[in-house]
């Protein structure tokens, strides 16, 4: 006999001050936003999860596509669809959170560049459909207690290494109290190797993001200072700090 599936949370939202908090029924954040400027993004450690901009020429990047696992207060998607102007695709499981980023948070109707899919990440990743077609993968994937990732196994990472293209990459938010980040990055490095992995150093509320290239690369730091520049100067994200916390693994 089939057991009952695990009832998803309840989605809340909280205000303070300026700033809207997405809530999974527990006092956990999963996402927020600015009431007064609802396409940046608020939360350090999810600019963070835009790095993956240093790694590619900034001309290209409306010429991309970005795909999100996990939607969370949809900050990422909003950000990728109207400010980079990029394809955009969401993943997210529970069609609550859809329906509060749609109502509370400002994400807009699907359109010709923008899709909101309900579904399972890991069928996703698994499935050959978007198969070498993503450019930018941000993985952001936690239950309702934030514990740890809901998907962290090396048959994940390695099926989110096929969804990229050749020059694609990945960002990862490792995060939560019975997490192990080593055994995360271990397994991230087994798949993508080390010289294709970058990462962070932690938030001070404990996120730490992982940046994996399909392609390994390793670009000088004048590149790297020139790149942060124009992402600054572009898109108003601070990736000249982030050069400051932000190392190859290898």
């Amino acid at each position: 006999m089939t057991p009952p599936p695990t009832p998803l949370p309840e989605v809340n939202f909280s205000d303070h001050g300026d700033i809207r908090y997405l809530h999974l029924g527990t006092e956990w954040v999963q996402g927020s936003m600015r009431l007064d400027d609802p396409f940046s993004i608020h939360l350090e450690y999810v600019q963070r999860m835009m790095a993956w901009l240093l790694f590619v020429d900034p001309a290209t990047v409306a010429r991309r596509h970005a795909m999100q696992l996990g939607l969370g207060a949809a900050a990422l998607t909003k950000f990728c669809h109207r400010k980079l102007r990029m394809k955009t695709t969401a993943i997210e499981l529970n069609p609550q959170v859809i329906a509060a980023c749609r109502l509370w948070f400002k994400l807009p109707r699907d359109d010709s560049r923008l899709s909101v899919v309900l579904g399972d990440a890991a069928e996703v990743a698994a499935h050959e459909h978007w198969r070498g077609s993503v450019d930018a993968l941000q993985v952001d994937l936690y239950d309702h207690e934030a514990a740890a990732p809901v998907l962290d196994s090396q048959e994940f990472y390695a099926d989110c290494r096929r969804l990229l293209t050749e020059d694609g990459c990945m960002t990862v938010n490792l995060f939560g109290r019975s997490s192990s980040y080593e055994r995360s990055l271990d397994r991230i490095c087994a798949v993508f190797g080390r010289d294709a992995v970058w990462a962070f150093r932690p938030t001070r509320e404990g996120n730490t993001i992982v940046i994996a290239l399909r392609t390994p690369q390793q670009p000088a730091r004048g590149e790297l200072l020139a790149r942060a520049a124009v992402v600054f100067a572009r898109w108003d994200l601070p990736a000249h700090k982030w050069l400051r916390v932000l190392k190859s693994v290898e």
